[in-house]
């Protein structure tokens, strides 16, 4: 289910003083990192994780990659930072 506008700018102001849960380094996204996103994403449905390997094309890719295994939105994309959101099915957490 894609996000409207103000459901993005809710989960931006909810976002902006989390810190990141997870941190890809120059490994890139390996089987242990999905499985940590999706237990982050499981537990807290916003999450903002680091993105420190590569140019900004493979960070996009990593994005991309992430939001696609994990069926979440992208909420917002600064720099190495990248906010994700998937609604937790069972106990929400967050309401619109």
């Amino acid at each position: 289910m894609p996000l409207s506008e103000n459901q993005k700018r809710q989960l931006r102001k909810l976002g902006h003083n989390l810190k990141p849960v997870v941190m890809i380094g120059s490994n890139g996204l390996t089987e242990a990192v999905h499985a940590e996103i999706t237990l982050a994403l499981e537990h807290h449905e916003l999450i903002k994780v680091r993105l420190n390997a590569g140019d900004k094309d493979v960070r996009n890719q990593m994005i991309t990659d992430i939001t696609k295994q994990n069926k979440a939105e992208l909420v917002q994309r600064i720099g190495h930072i990248a906010v994700i959101f998937r609604r937790n099915s069972e106990k929400p957490k967050i309401s619109f």
